[in-house]
C-alpha cells in the first residue's frame, strides 16, 4: 500500500505579544509565515526517509500543484469526536490541553480532503494557501496547523503515521491549539485512493 503524507503551519499571534514561535524554522510575525520555505530537493529526500515507505514531506511553501481533470470522489462519514477525543488523550501525554471539534474546521478539512482527492495528490495549495484558508474559516489570527495524508485506511493507522513523522508530530502538539476537524475523501480511480485532512487551530 502507498502512503504520501505533507504537513504545514503557520504562526499569527493576536498582537505583538504573542510570544517566539514553537518552531526553529519560524520567526513570531503578524502575518502567516511558510513553515518551510526551502525548496531543495536533498531536503525532502531527507524528510521523506523519517516516514518510510512511498511517502513525502514537504511544508506550505512547496510548488502548487496544478490538477488535472477532476477524479470522482466521495466523502467519507467519520467518527469525529472519536478522532478529537485520541488527539487530546495523545497531548494530554505531553502535557498539553484538549482540542475540541470546530464546524468551520471540519469545513475546511473537508474541502482540502476534497481538492487534493479530485487532484488525486497532495498539495497544501490546491484551493487556496493555507492562511487564506484558514482565514476564510475564521482563524486567520491564530495558531493553525495542517496535516494532509493518503492512502491510510483508518484513522488510527494515519493517526499513527503523523505521530511517526517529525514536522506532523510538531503540529498536532502546538500547546496553543484547541480546536480540530478531520475529514477523509476517496477518489478510487487515484494512485491512493484515500485522502485524509486534519486541520488544528487556536482561538
Amino acid at each position: 500500500m502507498e502512503h504520501s503524507v505533507r504537513a504545514c503551519r503557520v504562526f499569527a499571534p493576536w498582537n505583538g505579544n504573542g510570544g517566539g514561535s514553537p518552531f526553529a524554522a519560524m520567526q513570531a510575525s503578524s502575518s502567516p509565515m511558510s513553515a518551510f520555505p526551502s525548496t531543495d530537493r536533498s531536503f525532502y529526500l531527507r524528510l521523506a526517509a523519517l516516514v518510510g515507505g512511498l511517502s513525502l514531506l514537504a511544508g506550505c511553501g512547496g510548488p502548487t500543484i496544478l490538477p488535472g481533470t477532476d477524479n470522482l470522489t466521495s466523502p467519507v462519514i467519520l467518527d469525529e469526536s472519536a478522532a478529537a477525543a485520541a488527539i487530546s488523550r495523545y497531548r494530554a501525554s505531553h502535557g498539553l490541553g484538549p482540542v475540541v471539534l470546530d464546524p468551520s474546521l471540519i469545513r475546511a478539512a473537508s474541502y482540502q480532503a476534497e481538492s487534493n482527492a479530485k487532484a488525486g495528490r497532495l498539495s497544501h495549495e490546491i484551493g487556496g494557501t493555507f492562511d487564506s484558508r484558514m482565514a476564510r474559516a475564521g482563524f486567520g489570527r491564530s495558531h493553525a496547523a495542517e496535516n494532509l495524508s493518503a492512502g491510510s485506511t483508518t484513522f488510527d493507522e494515519v493517526l499513527a503515521r503523523w505521530k511517526a513523522s517529525p514536522e506532523h508530530n510538531k503540529n498536532m502538539l502546538i500547546p496553543q491549539l484547541k480546536r480540530v476537524g478531520i475529514a477523509r475523501v476517496d477518489a478510487p480511480g487515484t494512485r491512493y485512493k484515500r485522502f485524509w485532512a486534519l486541520v488544528l487551530a487556536g482561538g
